[in-house]
């Protein structure tokens, strides 16, 4: 027979959620699925299950192979789902350090002025010649 866990518990459990109340309202809002369905916290899981869970960073993709209910350590819970995610884009790996290294200004600093906006298109490109 099955090993079987509440939902929520078991993604608190396998560290996919940081605590169980977010876990909680992640299955409340429907960001988690089990076979494709969406399902309540109080979902009893059992184990070969395929779980999708939805987040702002990554779209998880896993198979329950082991219905836990304490938490445990990183390289333990990694045994205990097995992972289809698929592969992140690379923009999305690298976008924070694209989007914050060269149009950003310290708060207070106010709009560029003239000669700094030249510097700017210079350094982007955009020079009118």
């Amino acid at each position: 027979m099955p090993n079987k866990t509440r939902i929520d518990k078991w993604l608190w459990s396998v560290r996919i959620y940081k605590s169980r109340s977010i876990a909680t309202e992640a299955c409340k809002s429907g960001r988690v699925k089990v076979n494709d369905k969406s399902i309540k916290p109080s979902y009893i899981l059992e184990e070969g299950q395929t779980v999708s869970v939805n987040k702002k960073e990554k779209k998880w993709v896993v198979k329950c192979l082991k219905a836990i209910e304490k938490r445990v350590s990183a390289e333990l819970a990694q045994t205990c789902y097995e992972d289809f995610s698929p592969p992140e884009e690379p923009r999305k790996k690298l976008g924070a350090f694209f989007y914050t290294t060269s149009e950003t200004r310290d708060k207070g600093k106010g709009r560029p002025t003239k000669k700094e906006r030249r510097v700017l298109d210079k350094f982007k490109g955009n020079e009118e010649e």
